[in-house]
């Protein structure tokens, strides 16, 4: 069997060799457009030998078996000036006139995609070992699977690429618990690297696919929305890699469309999604949305962008941050909105340490279904395991952890890691979601740095007075 991590590895300390690359993020980047070409080619010859009628988008010349495939083949300047002067640029300009979904996929892979390597020596060698994995071989897809993961989390340490990746234990549980089935539309508006988009398409074929037809209808219901070039390059691959042969992933900012024209052919059944925190969204987007929900915070219109999209009856499993549950004003009525759309039945709380390094704020998985108001909200404080003080590169979160919440999930009882709220308490509260453990006594804490200079203030002047008292006593004696 060959050692596909070795690979990737070896891939990796070539490419560290030459001066063009520059980093995690370039390296990801560079491999990615490569290992998306010979994906690409792998399939069409499936393709063809299953479809004597088959014609790929991809033009001959450009074809990876035309160019890569032959280790003896183009190498130094030539192979280099092939890649910058004709593979690129042509497939950034591919014709799409015939409206071949795969064509305009590929245009727009390379529509932000650059050559970083500079050695055409070096390229070759790549290149050669890139032809050691065939993506049509089943143990050498499902391996590189899993080394796609690691590629894929290689992100978080990758500059700003952090958001784009969820850890797996989240996109599974998540799944698990909405349980997308064959037939039913399912959706995430900010799918990064495709991960809760995987998750469906395995949750899925586990239980309902049984043959060629399936696969079929599979494909046609899995939908993902991404706007930036790398993250939108490996979710293609990525799903092409779980055999969806044409992905329906569009390239576009979802939340650069008027709020009011999603409507019933829009909608769907299922949305699995981390959409970005932190960031403000592209100036005028927010336009977009009515007056009374206007922000700048890119999670808090994805909320209502999710809202929106779902079907009557549509069920989601979402992260968001802390500071979408909490807030007043434009916050506030997005989640009065959100309440009296939706039946919120269960929050999650996660540690703050889930998303390190990218992010080290605190998240929650909140799970709701649209057409019915909220009555009651489940919480469930998910704990560090034991010896463990935070989440890391090194020991990121487990899928074995959800265990516990798994079997409360279908018979809940109030313990020392779940609680319930009523709508009324959280009414009162100005619908805040961040509801703390009442079962954990809360440890003193001051709120605000202007509460310590007071508290210190106050300090202050009191051991004045003492002073002074002390001087009387000292001059009185």
């Amino acid at each position: 069997m060959k050692n596909i991590g070795g690979i990737i590895k070896a891939l990796q300390n070539i490419m560290r060799k030459d001066p063009g690359v520059s980093g995690d993020a370039q390296r990801i980047e560079q491999l990615g457009w490569m290992i998306s070409l010979k994906i690409l080619d792998d399939k069409d010859k499936e393709l063809e030998l299953l479809n004597g009628k088959y014609v790929s988008a991809m033009p001959k010349k450009l074809q990876w078996r035309n160019w890569a495939a032959d280790d003896e083949g183009m190498t130094g300047d030539e192979l280099k000036n092939f890649i910058d002067d004709k593979l690129i640029p042509q497939l950034k300009n591919l014709d799409v006139s015939s409206g071949s979904k795969r064509a305009l996929i590929i245009r727009e892979i390379f529509d932000g995609t650059n050559n970083y390597m500079k050695n055409g020596t070096i390229l070759r060698q790549v290149i050669n070992l890139l032809n050691q994995i065939d993506f049509n071989s089943s143990e050498d897809r499902h391996v590189f699977g899993d080394i796609y993961e690691t590629i894929l989390r290689d992100l978080q340490n990758a500059g700003n690429y952090g958001e784009f990746y969820t850890p797996r234990a989240l996109t599974e549980f998540i799944t698990e618990m909405i349980n997308p089935r064959l037939g039913e539309k399912v959706l995430d508006p900010a799918c990064g690297t495709g991960g809760f988009l995987t998750s469906a398409i395995e949750n899925i074929r586990k239980q309902d696919v049984k043959g060629v037809k399936d696969l079929k209808e599979l494909e046609k219901t899995i939908h993902g929305m991404e706007f930036k070039p790398l993250p939108f390059m490996l979710s293609v691959t990525n799903l092409i890699l779980h055999d969806i042969e044409v992905p329906n992933i569009d390239y576009t900012d979802s939340l650069n469309r008027e709020y009011t024209s999603i409507g019933q052919k829009d909608r769907v059944d299922v949305i699995l999604a981390n959409p970005p925190f932190g960031a403000s969204v592209t100036d005028g987007v927010e336009t977009n949305f009515p007056q009374n929900f206007r922000t700048m915070e890119s999670a808090d219109l994805f909320l209502l962008l999710m809202i929106r999209y779902l079907n009557e009856g549509g069920r989601a499993g979402i992260v968001l941050p802390d500071g979408s549950l909490t807030g007043d004003g434009v916050k506030q009525r997005i989640r009065q909105h959100f309440l009296e759309n939706c039946n919120l039945h269960t929050i999650v709380r996660l540690p703050n340490s889930v998303f390190q390094p990218y992010a080290s704020v605190a998240t929650n998985l909140l799970f709701f279904e649209r057409g019915k108001p909220t009555k009651e909200i489940w919480y469930w404080e998910h704990k560090l395991p034991e010896a463990v003080k935070a989440y890391s590169k090194t020991k990121p979160i487990q899928t074995s952890e959800f265990e516990s919440l798994k079997k409360w999930w279908k018979k809940r009882k109030e313990n020392e890691q779940a609680w319930k709220v009523s709508i009324k308490t959280i009414a009162e509260h100005g619908y805040s979601l961040d509801i703390k453990n009442p079962h954990v006594p809360e440890e003193e804490s001051f709120n605000s740095s202007a509460e310590i200079v007071s508290m210190l203030h106050d300090s202050f002047r009191k051991s004045d007075e003492l002073l002074e008292k002390l001087k009387k006593e000292l001059s009185n004696a």
